[in-house]
């Protein structure tokens, strides 16, 4: 709880109160000791923590906060089959014995709780405001959505985490970036995120930590908050985080891990100090008009080379920066792209709808709604839908919607990362080209040579029945 004393306290924002609590000491090299409240592992760079902690002879410091998921390497088929991969069935197996091994709880392939780690943390009600959170996993900022101090670490990191439940760290600066407005229709939190990538680059928010304000984003769900919050680090953002409210607050009430009912007053009056003073100074300050975002799709290969999914690419001539030239010339040659032409001429092989960007209910309800009644391109090879956990799956299932998804000739699939990245069986071809919702471009991130432009559910959906990139409103009702 804040600390009470007789100096009058100085305007902080939600990014420096969280990190003020839990200071717990100053180190030797200028930065913080910070407590971790929650530490989220999974079957990618957990294993080499725990060999790292077993060279040592050092136990895990407080099993109970810290949570187990495979999802990176898991098979969206057939589960009850061995794993074919060598090296995935391994990091999974690793995964569950170390976890066993520590009393580390574990939600395992079989628990129609596991899922994406970061999408299983909030609904389980892990995840709460005023919290510090990592995970080996750049997407961590997902959490942030709720009011958390939420960032991803490397393996050493994470060592040093099931250690000594403690990071050393230092702080990094204040982001303040607010969008007003009302959110034109067919519109999501997906195009939000691109529009403010596009605006600040892949490197805009690098030593920041963002916080998102306004209007516009106190009108998004706690999903679309989510998804806004997971691609923080695309704009080179340590975290994003959005403070949180009575939609927040709602969202939480119920869930297995969350404060009840005796606890639930109190947790509203901590959670409630959480946001920025009025006063709160900031470092940089970002503003957009939600009524000029539109429908976004990427052209290349960083998340910053965004532009309209109705519009042309640019020619790399036109940047003045020499690096963003250098960029765009690479990124159209692996793109098979071509400067002027229409995003929408190329046509696609294949559409994901999936990741810890876009695979909850919400992301599910909003493809399905433009599928319901259509058909996929015949030029679609493979068009996948993948919920990102058990519960969403069961959801989905209940209110038809996997039908939907199958009756217009997508894959319904079991939960996890699948082909967000070239991880597991789930991937896209040399030179093919995939509509996807996840959040990374870069070169080879689906698979060698795959081609990926990012976009939302609903757009996902519109350019699997089209065969290309079109916007929503082009389909008609």
């Amino acid at each position: 709880m804040p600390l009470t004393t007789n100096a009058k306290p100085q305007p902080a924002t939600l990014y420096d109160k969280i990190w003020q609590q839990h200071v717990v000491d100053m180190h030797a090299s200028g930065g913080s000791i910070i407590y971790i409240d929650q530490h989220f592992i999974h079957d990618v760079t957990s294993p080499q923590a725990f060999d790292m902690l077993s060279a040592r002879g050092l136990p895990v410091f407080s099993p109970g906060s810290t949570l187990a998921v495979p999802d990176h390497n898991v098979p969206t088929t057939a589960r009850e089959l061995p794993i074919k991969d060598a090296l995935s069935k391994q990091q999974i197996d690793v995964l569950k014995s170390n976890a066993r091994a520590n009393n580390i709880t574990l939600f395992d392939l079989d628990d129609v709780r596991n899922g994406i780690v970061h999408v299983v943390g909030p609904e389980q009600g892990i995840t709460q405001p005023g919290m510090t959170i990592v995970c080996g996993d750049s997407h961590t900022s997902t959490h942030g959505a709720f009011g958390a101090l939420a960032f991803g670490i490397g393996t050493s990191e994470v060592a040093h985490t099931l250690a000594t439940q403690t990071l050393v760290l230092h702080k990094s600066k204040n982001m303040k970036v607010t969008v007003n407005g009302t959110l034109p229709d067919h519109l999501s939190a997906k195009d939000i995120a691109l529009a403010i990538i596009g605006k600040i680059g892949a490197g805009g928010g690098t030593g920041y930590v963002i916080e998102y304000c306004g209007e516009t984003i106190s009108a998004l769900s706690m999903e679309g908050r989510m998804t806004l919050c997971n691609m923080s680090i695309e704009a080179g953002a340590r975290a994003g985080m959005i403070a949180p409210d009575n939609k927040t607050f709602a969202y939480l009430k119920g869930r297995p891990s969350a404060p009840d009912a005796k606890k639930w007053d109190a947790a509203l009056a901590y959670w409630g100090y959480f946001k920025s003073d009025c006063e709160a100074v900031f470092d940089k300050e970002i503003t957009l008009d939600a009524s000029e975002i539109v429908a976004m799709a990427t052209w290349g290969t960083s998340p910053e080379q965004v532009i309209p999914v109705t519009g042309r690419v640019p020619n790399p001539y036109d940047f003045d920066d020499i690096v963003k030239k250098d960029a765009a010339l690479k990124a159209l040659e692996y793109m098979g792209l071509k400067a002027g032409q229409k995003l929408s001429d190329a046509t696609l092989d294949r559409v994901f709808i999936g990741s810890c960007t876009n695979a909850r209910i919400e992301d599910m309800r909003a493809a399905a709604k433009v599928l319901k009644g259509r058909k996929i391109s015949s030029t679609i090879v493979q068009a996948l839908a993948v919920p990102g956990s058990g519960l969403v799956k069961k959801q989905a299932e209940d209110e038809g919607l996997d039908v939907i998804f199958t009756d217009a000739g997508f894959e319904w699939r079991e939960p996890g990362c699948s082909m967000c990245l070239g991880m597991n069986p789930d991937r896209v071809g040399p030179e093919e080209r995939c509509a996807s919702t996840s959040n990374r471009n870069f070169e080879g991130r689906q698979g060698p040579g795959a081609r990926t432009h990012l976009l939302s559910p609903a757009l996902a959906a519109a350019a699997a029945v089209a065969g290309h990139l079109i916007d929503v409103k082009e389909l008609g009702e």
